[in-house]
């Protein structure tokens, strides 16, 4: 089974002659354990194409499955709690870490299990182990503001892991990071694909950190124009 299906999947925005197509006809397959990348200049369509399978941007036409659920079908399919989904089967990472401020980065992974109904303690221990085995140990009681860029992407990828979703979104979690950071945060992605069986799919406009990736999907214009092997 895949992860994600997308097939034929198009968004357009407006109608008659102010009708803008962000996506077009856009169809790939990602399955579990395998780090893949859309990659594109700003403006190519490919965060638009991210929030549809993130189930956040409802697509004109076609059809997209996640982790065996057809959740859209020329539409979101109707009757489905897509935020019970999207909270179940679903981990976000962004450009901006977006960690809450007033939480120690223990808290801020905690709040994302609490939110699924996990006991304080429980969530407390599940927190603990995932940023120690992204190397945070040491950085459980410290506040965003003390983190560095690097430690805090760290700690909002740990926040994504959290629940154990079958599918990683991650948007531009590169952008704000310097070259070696980036790199590192790209090596830790690959390695948590294949350590936890997750999908992750990682938007980019940056050629350089997708070294390591297993399938490069190029997208220019809304379209997907070419689909590469990367060296993962």
């Amino acid at each position: 089974m895949y992860a994600i299906e997308v097939d034929n999947v198009t968004k357009i925005y407006g109608k008659g002659d102010t009708a803008v197509t962000a996506i077009s006809q856009a169809s790939f397959q990602v399955r579990p354990g395998e780090l893949v990348a859309i990659l594109g200049p700003s403006g190519s369509g490919k965060t638009t194409l991210l929030t549809a399978i993130g189930l956040i941007n409802e697509p004109t036409h076609g059809r997209i499955i996640v982790d065996g659920v057809t959740v859209a079908d020329d539409g979101w399919v109707p009757g489905l709690d897509l935020k019970r989904i999207r909270r179940e089967k679903l981990g976000f990472i962004f450009q901006a870490h977006n960690l809450i401020p007033f939480l120690t980065a223990l808290e801020n992974v905690m709040v994302a299990l609490e939110i699924n109904k996990f006991p304080s303690g429980e969530a407390k221990g599940r927190a603990e182990q995932l940023l120690k085995s992204l190397n945070l140990g040491h950085r459980l009681g410290s506040y965003p503001m003390a983190l560095s860029g690097g430690e805090a992407q760290r700690v909002a990828i740990a926040r994504a892991l959290a629940n154990k979703p079958r599918v990683i979104l991650a948007d531009e979690p590169t952008a704000a990071l310097d070259t070696e950071n980036g790199k590192n945060v790209m090596a830790l992605l690959k390695s948590l694909a294949v350590e936890n069986h997750s999908a992750i799919l990682v938007v980019t406009h940056d050629h350089r950190m997708v070294e390591g990736f297993d399938r490069i999907f190029e997208v220019r214009d809304g379209s997907i124009i070419r689909e590469t092997c990367g060296a993962g």
